[in-house]
């Protein structure tokens, strides 16, 4: 049984709602630190360790070209260091240093103290199905997320 269209507007509605809320409640005040967008940019490089730029723009569903103005800012404080591919000396590889793992670091505990002070009214189950949705969302989203960024960008 597939989704009504009714639902799907709906749900779209609410992630929307959903990523506004999330950026002015929990990541707004991290702007002094560091722009939300280069905070994204170091979560998921931390997560993918050492990687070309290009392999980071296809996770991120972004243009190469945005992600390295990124990447410049990053590694101008001092977050992210960039140095030759081994394997193709045309490329480069990036990883998160270890004073951008101290700022994500510092950046993910306020944002979770935040969040934890705003869910006093909901219980670990609740919390774990959120996140157990969540991430079943994104995974069926993935693939076409990838798709049209490979297509926007190729």
């Amino acid at each position: 049984m597939s989704v009504r269209a009714e639902t799907a507007h709906e749900l779209v509605d609410a992630i929307f709602l959903l990523g506004r809320t999330m950026r002015s409640a929990i990541a707004h005040s991290e702007t002094e630190v560091l722009p939300n967008a280069l905070v994204g940019v170091l979560i998921l490089l931390a997560r993918a360790g050492a990687c070309r730029p290009s392999e980071l723009a296809a996770e991120m569903c972004v243009s190469q070209s945005s992600l390295s103005r990124q990447i410049g800012e990053l590694v101008e404080r001092g977050l992210v260091e960039r140095h030759p591919d081994p394997g193709d000396k045309r490329a480069h590889i990036v990883r998160c240093t270890p004073q951008g793992l101290e700022v994500l670091e510092s950046v993910r505990g306020r944002r979770t103290e935040r969040l934890s002070a705003e869910l006093t009214d909901w219980d670990q189950e609740q919390a774990a199905d959120a996140i157990e949705v969540l991430r079943r969302l994104n995974a069926s989203l993935l693939p076409i997320a990838t798709a049209t960024a490979q297509r926007n960008f190729s």
